[in-house]
This record gives C-alpha cells, sequence and structure tokens, in this order.
C-alpha cells in the first residue's frame, strides 16, 4: 500500500470504529498510520505490552491468543482477518495488553497510533457509540463462547469451529495448524484429532493434509449446536 494516505483513510472508513467519521478527520488519522508487514509467527505485541496504537488487518490473517503460564499451549481466543479492528481495549483503559497477536500467515496490518484517535473522541464525542456498540458485540461473543464451553462438548465445539473457518464453502483450507485449531476448540490437540476423525468416519467430511471438504453440512451444524 506504501505511504499512501488515500488508502490508509479508505481503510479506516471500512471499519465500524471509524464509519462515522467526518473524512477530514479521517485524513488527518490517516496522516498519523503506518503500514506492517508480518511473516507467520511474527507477534505484534505480547500480553502484558504497554499499549499504544490500533491495528486493522489490510491482509492476511493474525491470532489473537492466551498462553497458559504453565504449559505454554494457546487459548485463540479470535481470529483477526481483512478489515478487522483489534488493539482497543489499551485506549479505553491505558492498562496492558491483554492478550497476544501473532501472525498466522504472511499480513500487513495498519497501526493507527492512540493519541490523534483520543483528539478525534474529544472533537467527535457522538462517535464513542460506534466504540459502546464494537464492545457490546465482543461481550456477545463472549457469552456465546461461555455457553459453548458449558453446553458443547470437545466434539461439538470442533464442529462448530470447522464451520466457522468454512464460512459459506464446502470445500476449504485450514487456515491454522492442528495445534491452533485445537486452541481455539478449547481442547488438547489428541481429542481435537480424534473428533474430526469421528466426521471423517461417519462421512460427513473428507481431509487431505490440510484441504477439507464438507460432505453432510447439516451434520455436521446439528453437532455443533
Amino acid at each position: 500500500m506504501g505511504n499512501d494516505t488515500h488508502a490508509y483513510r479508505d481503510v479506516l472508513a471500512g471499519t465500524e470504529f471509524f464509519a462515522d467519521a467526518p473524512s477530514d478527520i479521517l485524513a488527518a488519522l490517516a496522516e498519523h498510520c503506518t503500514e506492517q508487514q508480518l511473516v507467520r509467527g511474527d507477534v505484534l505485541f505480547q500480553e502484558g505490552d504497554a499499549p499504544d496504537a490500533l491495528y486493522v488487518v489490510t491482509y492476511g490473517r493474525l491470532a489473537i491468543a492466551l498462553a497458559n503460564p504453565i504449559d505454554k499451549r494457546e487459548s485463540v481466543v479470535a481470529l483477526m482477518e481483512t478489515g478487522d479492528l483489534f488493539g482497543d481495549m489499551g485506549l479505553l483503559d491505558d492498562r496492558p495488553r491483554s492478550a497476544m497477536a501473532r501472525a498466522l500467515e504472511p499480513s500487513r496490518v495498519l497501526s493507527i497510533p492512540y493519541a490523534p484517535v483520543i483528539e478525534m473522541f474529544k472533537e467527535q464525542p457522538t462517535m464513542l457509540w460506534n466504540v459502546t456498540r464494537m464492545l457490546a458485540q465482543r461481550l456477545r461473543a463472549m457469552d456465546e463462547a461461555l455457553a459453548d464451553s458449558v453446553f458443547l462438548d470437545v466434539t461439538g465445539r470442533t464442529a462448530k469451529r470447522l464451520l466457522e473457518l468454512a464460512g459459506s464453502d464446502n470445500e476449504f483450507i485450514l487456515p491454522v495448524t492442528q495445534e491452533e485449531l485445537a486452541g481455539m476448540v478449547g481442547a488438547s490437540r489428541e481429542r481435537v484429532n480424534k473428533a474430526i476423525a469421528s466426521f471423517i468416519r461417519l462421512g460427513w467430511l473428507e481431509q487431505r493434509d490440510r484441504h477439507y471438504t464438507i460432505t453432510q453440512r447439516d451434520r455436521l451444524e446439528l453437532r455443533a449446536r
């Protein structure tokens, strides 16, 4: 994208966080933006880091994850894809990062420093409604994740995560490793692999390396409820 402030402005305008901002304010914010290139495995920030910027994914995919301090296993709490904004919690409470952000594939992120964003909110306080709506969506997502952990077993959660990663496609390339998928499910890799093997045995799913084909979506959907 280079140092193209017009393109940066368009990226900001495409997010819910900045959707209602006047074009002149977005143009001013774009002047402060920088773009970072990441390769798979690059860590954008660690849990506990001092926060100083928001990020928007312009290409690729990043995982927002928590690491178990005992065995170092990760729990992937969210996937950030093109157009997704993250890193905003520190802007609101000025506390350290609550999770880490790591690239799952070659990616680019737009970095927006907090200082000009804070000035924007001072000039346009009604834009805080966008922040409120975004936080409400995240609370709903957390409620759903909590309900999944209570009411769905590992097999059910695995079916649900596979359907989420597939989207509307029945054929897809798994965008994460088996270990990362296990982190998303909240179970060991062995138990997740066992669940996938059961789907294959039942004829609901076909797998060749990281290429998956859903052959009986209705069965997977039923198992994910």
